[in-house]
C-alpha cells in the first residue's frame, strides 16, 4: 500500500512499480519507470491495484491516515521500501486535492529517534499543476535510477530533503517531427538544504534527472546531484552555474570550489518473454566531472523477472552495486565515492547515505523476491552478500553525537538478510519487517545490534 500522495505514486510500494514496469515491459505503455515519484498521468490504470490505489490516493478528494510504528533497531540497509528510523513512530497525514492543487501535511512523533529530532514533518507538501508541469515544495521520498535495492545518486534510505521541486506532468514524447525519436521523456529538478547539524551546516542541495525512451522497452536516465554552499561558503550565481557546467575539483582555489557533485548514466532494457517480463538495467555514477563525462565511477549492474506461480504473482531481482570508484574498470580508488574534502560530512543526510545504503568503499550482490497474493497480501525476502568499507577507514565529520551516522568505521564482510510481511489487519494494513546479520558492524557514532524487527499498521480514515 502505498503512501497517501496525490499527484504521483511515491517510491516505496513494491506492488505499484512491479504493475507499472510489467505494463511497460510488455508494451501496454510506452512510459519510463526510473523516476520516483511518477505523476499519475503516466500509470495505466485500467483495472487491479493501481486502479485501487488511484481511487483511495490519486483522485480529487480530501483524506487521511494514521500510522502507528515500532521496532528493536533501526535497519543498516535499506532498498526500495524505506526504513523506518528511530524505535517508535506515531504519524497523521491529512491530504486534500482539487483539479489544480495538492496539499498533504503530515506530522509524526519519533521515540528514541537516531537524529535528535522527535517531531517531523516528512510526507509534508503543496503542489499546483501548471500545464503539463507539476510545481512544488515539500519534504517527499525520491529513487532516482532502475536499481531495485540500490541507487547511486538518490534513494530513499535517508530522511527526504525539505526542497522545492518542479516534474513534467505527463511524460508523453514530443510531437514535433524532428523530435519524436526521444520518445516518451521526462524531468524533474530539486532544490534543498540539508540539515544544520553536519560538518557545512546548511549545505544547499541541487539535484535533477532527465529520462526518456526512443525505443520500447529502453530506459535511459540521466542525473546529476550537486551540494553546494552552506554557512561561510560561497552560494553566488556564478558559482552556482560552475557547479551546473562541472567546473569543479578546485580549478579556482578550495575557498572558491563549487562544491561535491555526483552525475549518473542508468539503462535500462525491458522485454516479454513466456508470458512474463525480464529486465537487464546498469547505472554509472562518477563522484566528480572530467569534461562532460563523470569520473571515478562507482557501478551498479542487475537484471529483474517477473512470474506467476502458485497463484500468486512475484518479482525478483539480482543486483551488484561497487562504490569502490574505479574499483571495476581501472585501479581502486578508496575514500572518494560519497566523501568531499569540503563537505566532510559526506553525501549524507541526517547521518544516512543519499546514495546507496551500503555507503562508499562497499560491495555487494543482493537477490531478491517479491510474492503478491491475491488477496492483497505480501511476502518479501532479501539476501545481500557484502563487503562493507573495504578500505577499511572513515573520513566522515560527525557533528557531536546528536545524528548517529551510519558510516561504517571498519572494513566488515557479512551477510544480511531481509524479510517482510504485509496484511490486512482491523480494517488497516499490518507490514512486519525483520533484518539480520551474520556480523556486527561497528560505524563511526558506535555499535549497533545485529537484528532488527519492526512492524507498522496504518488506517485509513
Amino acid at each position: 500500500m502505498m503512501a497517501l500522495a496525490a499527484p504521483w505514486v511515491g517510491p516505496g510500494d513494491a506492488r505499484a512499480r512491479y504493475e507499472a514496469v510489467k505494463s511497460a515491459d510488455r508494451g501496454a505503455s510506452d512510459r519510463t519507470f526510473t523516476t520516483w515519484p511518477v505523476m499519475w498521468p503516466n500509470i495505466e490504470k485500467k483495472a487491479g491495484y493501481l486502479n485501487f490505489e488511484y481511487d483511495k490516493t490519486g483522485a480529487p478528494d480530501s483524506r487521511a491516515e494514521m500510522t502507528i510504528a515500532g521496532q528493536t533497531e533501526t535497519p543498516f540497509v535499506s532498498g526500495f521500501e524505506p526504513v523506518l528510523s528511530g524505535d517508535g513512530r506515531v504519524a497523521f497525514t491529512a491530504q486534500w486535492q482539487w483539479d489544480r492543487w495538492a496539499v498533504g501535511v503530515s506530522g509524526s512523533g519519533i521515540a528514541d529517534e537516531d537524529d535528535n529530532q522527535s517531531v517531523r514533518a516528512d510526507g509534508s507538501y503543496v503542489a499546483t499543476t501548471l500545464g503539463n508541469w507539476v510545481l512544488g515544495a515539500g519534504q517527499i521520498d525520491r529513487w532516482w535510477g532502475p536499481g531495485w535495492h540500490s541507487s547511486l545518486i538518490l534513494s530513499n534510505n535517508a530522511r527526504p530533503i525539505p526542497a522545492f521541486f518542479i516534474n513534467r506532468s505527463d511524460a508523453r514524447a514530443p510531437s514535433s517531427d524532428w523530435l519524436s525519436w526521444i520518445g516518451s521523456w521526462d524531468f524533474t529538478m530539486m532544490a534543498g538544504q540539508l540539515e544544520g547539524r553536519r560538518a557545512q551546516p546548511d549545505a544547499k542541495y541541487l539535484g535533477m534527472r532527465l529520462t526518456f525512451r526512443p525505443v520500447s522497452g529502453l530506459d535511459i536516465g540521466l542525473s546529476r546531484a550537486i551540494i553546494f554552499g552552506g554557512r561561510h561558503r560561497p552560494e553566488s550565481g556564478s558559482v552556482t552555474f560552475d557547479a551546473l557546467i562541472g567546473r569543479d575539483n578546485s580549478q579556482d582555489g578550495a575557498d572558491q570550489d563549487p562544491g561535491n557533485q555526483i552525475a549518473a548514466v542508468d539503462v535500462r532494457y525491458g522485454w516479454e518473454a513466456f508470458g512474463q517480463t525480464v529486465g537487464l538495467y546498469a547505472q554509472m555514477a562518477g563522484e566528480d566531472e572530467a569534461g562532460a563525462f563523470p569520473a571515478r565511477k562507482s557501478w551498479l549492474f542487475g537484471v529483474d523477472a517477473t512470474s506467476q506461480w502458485f497463484g500468486a504473482e512475484q518479482q525478483w531481482y539480482a543486483e551488484y552495486v561497487n562504490t569502490v570508484a574505479d574499483d571495476l574498470f581501472g585501479d581502486a580508488l578508496p575514500n572518494v565515492t560519497y566523501e568531499h574534502f569540503q563537505y566532510r560530512s559526506g553525501y549524507n543526510h541526517f547521518g544516512r547515505a543519499i546514495g546507496s545504503s551500503f555507503g562508499g568503499d562497499s560491495k555487494a550482490l543482493t537477490l531478491g523476491g517479491y510474492h503478491f497474493l491475491p488477496g492483497g497480501e505480501e511476502v518479501s525476502a532479501t539476501v545481500s552478500l557484502a563487503d562493507i568499507n573495504v578500505d577499511g577507514s572513515a573520513r566522515v565529520v560527525t557533528p557531536g553525537n546528536e545524528i548517529f551516522y551510519f558510516v561504517p568505521q571498519s572494513r566488515t564482510k557479512t551477510t544480511i538478510v531481509g524479510l517482510g510481511y504485509a496484511t490486512h489487519l482491523f480494517n488497516g494494513w499490518l507490514q512486519l519487517r525483520a533484518q539480520l546479520q551474520d556480523k556486527e558492524i561497528e560505524f563511526v557514532s558506535g555499535a549497533r545490534d545485529r537484528w532488527s524487527l519492526g512492524g507498522q499498521w496504518t488506517y485509513r480514515f
